[in-house]
């Protein structure tokens, strides 16, 4: 079997995706080493921090970035460590390929983002970002939104604002602070096209770290 990275499986020290299968939960993760079949990934996600998302036994697909396209490589996860800092090591199970569905890619964005609804308007900043959606950390006020409340988002990246429709997935109070994942809902194609392109710088600067 090759072993080519970023084509057979991703870089060490890079960002990728995991996604639960049959869950529809995607794990923003960093690459910490692949080898003999394996890969070892720290979870970004901070709401999962525990480890619990993901147990032994999991089948997972693994989602990076090669290029300007997505590659994809089934795996199973095989072990969960849990802790100060969480891993889960991912026995790969089949060879990977150019993905077929267009899945979002996520990076670490952050800039200032207000959410709106009803007659609340909160405000804070961005963890991290892909064309579906955001994660973000805000100023709690008022009552704790449940999943699915409605909202207006506004997104200052740097090129403006991006404005639109929303809807809570996952909220979590931390004292003052709540931390929500958010996705967008009917977002114009062209906002979408402002989202990801930010992504990708976010992504090429994060790579220029990591080399330096």
């Amino acid at each position: 079997m090759t072993s080519v990275p970023g084509v057979d499986h991703p870089e060490e020290q890079t960002e990728a995706d995991v996604v639960l299968t049959g869950h529809n939960i995607t794990i923003s993760t960093r690459v910490e080493f692949v080898g003999d079949g394996v890969v070892v990934v720290r979870p970004s996600t901070s709401e999962y921090v525990d480890g619990s998302v993901a147990v032994p036994g999991n089948a997972v697909l693994v989602y990076w970035l090669a290029g300007e396209t997505r590659r994809a490589v089934p795996a199973e996860v095989v072990d969960v460590e849990s802790g100060t800092v969480v891993r889960w090591r991912l026995r790969m199970t089949g060879p990977a390929e150019e993905s077929q569905r267009r899945t979002a890619v996520r990076g670490r964005v952050v800039v200032p983002v207000t959410a709106e609804y009803g007659a609340v308007e909160i405000s804070g900043d961005s963890i991290d970002l892909s064309e579906n959606g955001i994660r973000a950390q805000f100023e709690g006020f008022g009552m704790l939104p449940e999943p699915g409340t409605s909202m207006d988002l506004s997104v200052a990246l740097e090129d403006g604002e991006l404005r639109t429709k929303a809807e809570v997935v996952r909220v979590q109070a931390r004292g003052a602070r709540w931390l929500m994942s958010i996705r967008f809902v009917d977002i114009p194609e062209k906002e979408q096209d402002r989202a990801r392109r930010r992504v990708f710088q976010a992504l090429r600067e994060e790579r220029a770290r990591s080399v330096d």
